[in-house]
């Protein structure tokens, strides 16, 4: 990916700029094609305070947990003939975090949102972003602002033509490279 794409990808923005996550939560509904997701953080606060942490911790199985409130979003615009997709960026060893995700991705996948994996050091190689953002239909991108412990802040729309394209460009390079959860999890050992 040509490096003066990623630069004008950079996020330009403050946290005082981005907006509540809630505001653009339609966006999941309202979608007429596609939504795909860059995930590229070590471990999410909103993780390690769900119900779902807390089982995986004790060892219970929380991989075919019944759908949520998204999974059932996923399921039913799948359904539709919509389309979710994500790449998640992993560490070697994966951090506590990235582990529970994998133990969480057959549950998403059964939903309908197609969940494959990239090792960081192959992001690095391709010269993937380094943060998380949603890119909705090819037209509006969605980047997350997050605070030092992993909390979500806000995130930050922009249909800018420039950036929209790297984004594109982005995923498009991520999901070539990127394995589909279940062969991945087959190359990490235990994800407990």
């Amino acid at each position: 990916m040509p490096r003066e794409l990623l630069t004008r990808f950079a996020p330009r923005a403050e946290a005082g700029e981005a907006m509540p996550f809630q505001k653009v939560a339609h966006v999941f509904t309202d979608f007429k094609r596609t939504a795909w997701r860059l995930e590229t953080r070590h471990g999410y606060a909103t993780d390690r305070r769900s119900e779902a942490w807390a089982r995986w911790q004790a060892g219970e199985d929380i991989a075919h947990d019944a759908p949520d409130a998204w999974r059932r979003n996923v399921a039913e615009q799948t359904a539709h003939g919509k389309r979710f997709g994500r790449v998640r960026i992993v560490d070697q060893p994966p951090t506590e975090g990235q582990r529970f995700l994998l133990t969480r991705a057959p549950s998403n996948v059964a939903a309908g949102d197609e969940v494959r994996y990239l090792w960081r050091a192959n992001a690095e190689r391709l010269g993937l972003p380094d943060f998380d953002f949603w890119l909705i239909d090819s037209r509006t991108l969605l980047r997350f602002v997050f605070d030092d412990e992993d909390t979500t802040l806000g995130v930050v729309v922009s249909e800018d033509p420039s950036e929209v394209l790297a984004a594109c460009q982005a995923r498009d390079a991520a999901w070539h490279f990127a394995v589909p959860a279940a062969e991945f999890a087959r190359q990490v050992p235990s994800t407990m």
